[in-house]
């Protein structure tokens, strides 16, 4: 069996562009993927392609080989960024492919299910109001009532940094603007209730000193980890704020760690209690598997970062499956309609679970009609973090 062609097509998400596609064979057996990262959609849409060309000819049943082929080939560009999310969909979609043509799911080729019922937090599920406490509670309470168990959300992002000219570029926050951050917070908990996951994200948008006198504030709240409290350049920064902040807080990163070697120095200094790479940006559902068993050496815990298209959600599903150190998968829960119609077969969510099926590969295939009628959006768009 040979690969005879690869498409991309970019897809309008609900926050920014999904990057989709298809690797074709001589054999008539197909595989999807997904690429998706976000800002410059279009640099990723043009490494898949380019990328893709590199495999024509190739056996697509040498999946191992393959992503170390385009790893070393694409190495001299840079071994993150636009081509490793390239890489990343490439690998989804081959794996998607081997295991269609063996009749198994995904999961399967990654060592087996520990479980096929994937525990979900939701992330934007606060589209509905202001940035304000009552309505950050209401919209909590919504997604508790519909079985959710977790929720999470940048209490910071409104109240600090827009793009543009109204950039903080000393990453710091007013006490007034600590102090409302704090209280949305706490109205977000209370809506909870004391039992479910609270995820606070920072996108790495505070500096040093806010992001400590942050930690300790929100320690009193009992939330599930602290996310990206410090960028992913320096890992003794992570170090240094481990050492400052209550012991109690768990720290969460990984979304901007590129492949196991971008979270060994994590790892060996101990500074997180969960990893959550990207299944479209860290080297796909390969890669991933491999870093969730480096980190289960240390000890720590795999929650996927997902807040891009129903491909990502289900790979990162899979490696879920796969894994006996799964903790949370990422879940965007206010969704653009065709989610479930670009795929021709609708994710299956049940009280805050994602079941997984036991059809050969992702279960799914793309519709290439429905992507076509929700092209993606080519004009640079500014926006907050999610």
């Amino acid at each position: 069996m040979k690969i005879t062609d690869v498409k991309v097509w970019l897809v309008e998400g609900v926050k920014y562009n999904w990057t989709l596609l298809k690797i074709y064979t001589d054999e008539g057996i197909t595989g999807v993927g997904e690429a998706t990262n976000w800002p410059g959609s279009q640099m990723i849409e043009a490494a898949a392609v380019e990328a893709g060309k590199r495999i024509i000819g190739l056996d697509p049943m040498r999946t191992d080989f393959i992503w170390t082929k385009l790893y070393r080939d694409l190495n001299w560009v840079g071994p993150f960024g636009a081509s490793m999310c390239a890489i990343s969909g490439i690998d989804m979609a081959l794996l998607d492919l081997k295991a269609k043509k063996l009749g198994v799911p995904m999961y399967e080729l990654l060592g087996g299910a520990f479980r096929t019922k994937i525990r979900l937090y939701a992330n934007y599920w606060f589209t509905g109001g202001g940035h304000n406490a009552e309505d950050y509670a209401m919209q909590a309470r919504k997604v508790m009532d519909s079985g959710f168990k977790g929720v999470k959300f940048d209490p910071f992002a409104h109240v600090n940094y827009l793009y543009g000219e109204d950039l903080n570029t000393d990453l710091g926050l007013s006490q007034e603007q600590q102090n409302r951050a704090f209280e949305v917070s706490k109205a977000v908990r209370e809506a909870i209730g004391p039992d479910a996951d609270l995820m606070i994200e920072t996108h790495a948008m505070l500096n040093f000193k806010t992001a400590v006198t942050m930690a300790e504030r929100l320690a009193q709240l009992n939330i599930t980890w602290y996310e990206e409290p410090a960028g992913p350049e320096n890992a003794n920064t992570l170090k240094a704020l481990r050492e400052r902040i209550d012991p109690k807080v768990s720290i969460c990163v990984g979304e901007r760690h590129y492949t196991r070697h971008g979270i060994r120095d994590l790892l060996e200094k101990q500074v997180v209690d969960v990893i959550m790479p990207d299944i479209t940006r860290c080297g796909g559902p390969s890669e991933m598997k491999r870093m969730a068993t480096m980190a289960e050496t240390y000890n720590v815990l795999l929650a996927p970062h997902n807040p891009n298209g129903p491909l990502s959600t289900l790979a990162s599903a899979h490696v879920c499956a796969a894994v006996p150190n799964f903790f949370r998968q990422e879940y965007i829960y206010c969704d653009v309609p065709w989610r479930d119609e670009v795929i021709d077969h609708a994710i299956e969510v049940d009280q805050g679970y994602l079941v997984l099926s036991d059809r050969p590969g992702l279960g799914v295939d793309l519709v290439e009609q429905e992507m076509e009628k929700h092209p993606g959006i080519r004009i640079a768009k500014k926006g907050f973090y999610i």
